[in-house]
């Protein structure tokens, strides 16, 4: 595996922990629930990010806030994207890694890989409600499409452990390969993509789909207990990756490489790539666009899901790896610097702020 060059900005944190942070309700025998073609069924709530655009390209409000995990201090720090103040500072022990929430009011989780747990934060209200223990070694958590379940990788052992979120218990853990890292679901929960490693010659493919009836009949999945059914090697170290909204493309970030490759979903063909500066990168969607991030490359840059080209791009702090975007917002945190970046969707920047000594993972969020 390559290594990524150690940067001066950071000796406080020590090989195992900058190793760990690069990178970057139904009972368990339920039948399986039926997903719609189109997606998921009509009665349940999609995360933002999967919102059609016209549900999500509006005014940010006034709430809209940034969790930004501080894993040196053991804490999520909670941003006003407005002003840029730090307004809470929540301990979770462990060294916090990677956050992950639906946006909009839904539960939070942290992984803390250090002290292999997971804490799930309520709602609104951002308390710590739960700390589920038992994990190894704790990577990238993610809340699923439809927000029932949220899947987190276990690098050690190889596995995608699934937690049902009515009654925060874990209710399969499927082996995928040694080094399960970054990973990413389609929009309508069919397929999982894992990254098997942070530089992954390896893609491993999940399914939720139990049996696929003829068309037009819907499909019926069981998300709480998906299954390996294929691998496919991407042709370079892989790193990050992601599901384009509709579904037929995945961008799968370099490990190695200065460009990223975006694939078929359905042939795993490369039309094209994007040239998105050093490894490794991280991308994002919003509505029409892309967002990549370089962090070694001190840059990020705005990119046409359709034809690749790039509008626009604009300089970040070093070590600004991790970002997302919504509400009219796009924000990445260095984890070389301690910052948090702000620039609305044309990339141009509103406001840095100094808010950690090391900001690793970024989530924007509306309680």
């Amino acid at each position: 595996m390559r290594r990524h060059r150690r940067p001066t900005a950071l000796p406080a944190l020590s090989l195992v922990i900058l190793a760990a942070l690069i990178g970057c309700g139904r009972a368990a025998h339920d039948p399986p629930r039926r997903l719609t073609p189109a997606g998921l069924a009509s009665s349940t709530r999609l995360p933002r990010r999967f919102l059609p655009t016209s549900a999500r390209d509006t005014a940010a409000p006034p709430s809209l806030q940034a969790l930004v995990t501080a894993p040196t201090e053991d804490r999520l720090l909670v941003v006003d994207l407005r002003s840029g103040r730090v307004t809470r500072q929540i301990p979770i022990p462990g060294s916090p890694g990677y956050v992950a929430t639906i946006g909009s009011g839904g539960p939070v989780l942290v992984a803390s890989p250090t002290a292999d747990t997971v804490t799930m934060l309520g709602g609104a209200s951002l308390h710590p409600t739960t700390v589920l223990h038992g994990f190894a070694h704790p990577d990238i958590p993610a809340i699923a499409p439809g927000g029932g379940y949220a899947y987190l990788s276990e690098g050690a052992p190889g596995r995608v452990a699934v937690i049902r979120l009515t009654d925060d218990k874990v209710v399969s853990r499927p082996f995928v390969g040694a080094g399960a890292h970054h990973f990413a679901f389609s929009p309508n929960l069919q397929q999982v993509w894992v990254a098997l490693g942070q530089s992954a010659a390896t893609i491993a493919i999940l399914t939720t789909v139990v049996s696929r009836p003829p068309p037009p009949s819907s499909v019926w999945g069981d998300p709480g207990h998906p299954r390996l059914v294929g691998r496919f090697r991407p042709g370079y170290p892989a790193h990050d990756l992601l599901f384009t909204p509709d579904g037929a493309q995945v961008w799968i970030t370099s490990a190695d490489g200065p460009d990223v490759g975006v694939f078929s979903a359905h042939t795993h063909r490369l039309p094209f790539r994007v040239p998105a500066g050093p490894p490794p990168q991280h991308v994002a969607f919003d509505g029409r666009y892309a967002y990549l991030t370089s962090g070694y490359g001190s840059r990020i840059e705005q990119v046409s899901l359709t034809t690749g080209r790039i509008p626009k791009q604009a300089a970040a702090p070093n070590g600004s790896f991790e970002l997302d975007a919504a509400g009219g917002y796009v924000v990445t945190s260095s984890l070389l610097r301690g910052t948090l970046a702000i620039y609305n969707t044309r990339l141009q920047l509103l406001r840095v702020r100094h808010i950690a000594p090391s900001a690793q993972d970024v989530t924007l969020y509306q309680p």
